[in-house]
C-alpha cells in the first residue's frame, strides 16, 4: 500500500475533496485523523469508516482557530504517536466581484482559506521535524494560478496566497526533509460547487467549455494526486504545484 505506516491529518475531511482523500488514504494503508466544523457529519463518517475496519478518528476543527489546531494535532499524536502527512484542504468560496465584496466577506474567505493553511502548516512542522520529515499538501485551485472574470477576487487572492506560501515554507524547511506542495484543482463537482456547476444549464456549460478534456472533474481524481504527494513516490518533489484541471490553465 502506498501510505502504509503513515499517519495523516486532513482538514475539511467530511465532504468533497477532503472526504475523497480521507477514504483513499485509508484504502492505501494510512491511519487518518480528519477535522471539520461539521461535527455531526464528522461523527457519522467516523462511525461508518470504523465499521469497515478503518483506523480513523474525527476531531471538531475550525481552521481559523489556533487552539483548535493545537488540540487536533495533540489528539493525533496521542492516538497514533506521530504525524507524517498534513493535508490543508478546508476552504470556502465566494461569488461577488470586487465592488460588491464586503470587508467581512473578504476577511472570512482569507481567514478560512489562507490563515487556515498557515495554521495547519504551523502546527504540523514541529511534529514532522521530530520524526525527521513529512509531507504537507495545501489545496489551492487553478484560480490561484490564473485570473478569471467570473470568479470571486477574494477567493482567487486566497488561493494565490496558498501557492506562494507553499513555496516559501518548502524552501525554508527542505533541509529538514519536510516537503510542501500545493494542489490546484480545476472545476470539480463537490457539495461546495454543486449549485454552480452541478446542475445542467448555462453556468455548467460555461465551465465545461473552458476545460479541454470537456468535462467536470471528480473529487477522487484530485485525491489520487494528493496520495502521490503524500507518499514516498514524491520524495524529490517540494515547493511545486500539481495542477489537476483538465487542461484549463494550459490555454
Amino acid at each position: 500500500m502506498r501510505l502504509s505506516g503513515k499517519i495523516a491529518f486532513i482538514s475539511g475531511g467530511v465532504r468533497g475533496i477532503g472526504a475523497a482523500t480521507t477514504e483513499l488514504f485509508i484504502h492505501n494503508g494510512a491511519c487518518v485523523v480528519f477535522g471539520d466544523i461539521l461535527e455531526e457529519e464528522g461523527r457519522q463518517t467516523e462511525k461508518r469508516l470504523r465499521k469497515i475496519g478503518a483506523n480513523v478518528i474525527f476531531v471538531p476543527l475550525d481552521v481559523t482557530s489556533e487552539s483548535d489546531w493545537k488540540n487536533a494535532i495533540t489528539k493525533t499524536v496521542e492516538k497514533f504517536g506521530k504525524l507524517d502527512i498534513m493535508v490543508n484542504n478546508a476552504g470556502i468560496s465566494g461569488i461577488d466581484g470586487t465592488e460588491n465584496t464586503t470587508t467581512e466577506t473578504w476577511d472570512a474567505i482569507m481567514s478560512v482559506n489562507a490563515k487556515g493553511v498557515f495554521l495547519g502548516t504551523k502546527v504540523a512542522i514541529p511534529e514532522m521535524r521530530r520524526i525527521g520529515g513529512g509531507s504537507i499538501i495545501n489545496i489551492s485551485s487553478q484560480m490561484g494560478i490564473v485570473g478569471s472574470p467570473t470568479s470571486s477576487p477574494a477567493y482567487q487572492a486566497s488561493k494565490g496566497a496558498i501557492r506562494t506560501f507553499t513555496k516559501s515554507v518548502a524552501i525554508r524547511h527542505a533541509k529538514e526533509n519536510i516537503r510542501v506542495n500545493s494542489v490546484h484543482p480545476g472545476p470539480i463537482l463537490t457539495p461546495m460547487t454543486q449549485d454552480r456547476i452541478g446542475k445542467v444549464g448555462a453556468t455548467r456549460k460555461s465551465y465545461v467549455d473552458r476545460v479541454p478534456l470537456g468535462r467536470i472533474g471528480t473529487a477522487k481524481e484530485v485525491a489520487y494526486g494528493i496520495v502521490y504527494l503524500a507518499s514516498d513516490e514524491s520524495s524529490y518533489v517540494t515547493g511545486t504545484e500539481l495542477i489537476i484541471d483538465g487542461g484549463w490553465t494550459a490555454q
